[in-house]
């Protein structure tokens, strides 16, 4: 299977490593040979950490980079394409309309956790072909795929979507495009009274996450959570919802004050959390 992954950060790179662990040859694209040559080196890393901890051997982890394509960001066929760039329905509209176009025959995707697959699908010329599959950070560990489809999408596209998350090992819901779909929707909610809770005193960073990791079984509280997939990524998710559903998803001061401070969680460093590579501390 050729697939054409547009965006080599954090998400772009982790769905290239879960379409090359599964087989798939891999292009991956992004606006400079810079930007790709990062990617490679961050999938080779996470590559070595999966063989350090026994998720892979060398041998598979060696035949994954050597499937991955990066000497041009021209394409000449794919199977299936995927972006994972800015969160921003002008850019991804602009991106994908000419990728209808070139790749007709494709499933276009998009990993937005919250905008619009409707009108992203409006933007191309077979919006029939045009689905979202949100993946979730980091994409090769993270079971759930979010399988979202616009009015256009066609049951042929949704099927195929399907198969292909359980070839990759990933347990799909589907679900209807409304804004922040399911699993934004409500991580948001959570997340946004977490930070009013922390902002009015009610309990430290650590013991408000401690609650839903021991009280609930959250895999990860509500604030690293945040720390992990960005501020700035919650504070325009939780703006777009606000305008599209209502107020009970309006951004806390709190967290706008520690974006406008440059205070964006795990890759600046700082967030609710400091951190210190993959470690943690109030």
């Amino acid at each position: 299977m050729k697939c054409v992954v547009f965006g080599a950060g954090t998400m772009g790179c982790g769905i290239a490593e879960v379409l090359l662990r599964s087989g798939a040859e891999v292009q991956l694209v992004d606006r400079s040979a810079e930007l790709v040559e990062a990617g490679v080196v961050r999938l080779r890393t996470s590559l070595d950490r999966g063989v350090s901890k026994a998720k892979l051997t060398a041998e598979e982890a060696a035949s994954c980079l050597s499937r991955v394509k990066s000497d041009s960001l021209e394409v000449s066929e794919a199977d299936l394409v995927i972006e994972a760039v800015v969160e921003d329905l002008a850019v991804k509209k602009e991106l994908l309309a000419p990728l209808s176009v070139r790749f007709p025959e494709a499933i276009l995707a998009s990993n937005t956790s919250s905008l619009s697959l409707t009108e992203m699908a409006a933007a191309c010329t077979r919006p029939e072909r045009v689905i979202g599959l949100h993946f979730f950070n980091p994409p090769p560990i993270m079971e759930l795929l979010e399988v979202v489809t616009a009015e256009q999408t066609g049951q042929s596209t949704l099927d195929r979507a399907l198969e292909l998350a359980r070839s990759w090992g990933k347990t799909a819901i589907v679900v209807k495009d409304m804004p922040g779909f399911a699993s934004s929707r409500l991580g948001i909610i959570l997340g946004m009274e977490a930070i009013r809770m922390l902002e009015s005193g009610v309990a430290s960073a650590r013991d408000i996450d401690r609650a839903m990791e021991l009280g609930y079984r959250h895999p990860m509280g509500p604030l690293k959570l945040t720390d992990l997939v960005g501020l700035d990524v919650r504070l325009a998710i939780a703006e777009h919802l606000t305008r599209e559903i209502g107020p009970q998803f309006t951004p806390p001061p709190l967290l706008r004050r520690l974006v406008r401070a440059g205070r964006l969680g795990k890759k600046t460093g700082r967030g609710f959390y400091r951190w210190e590579g993959n470690d943690s501390y109030e």
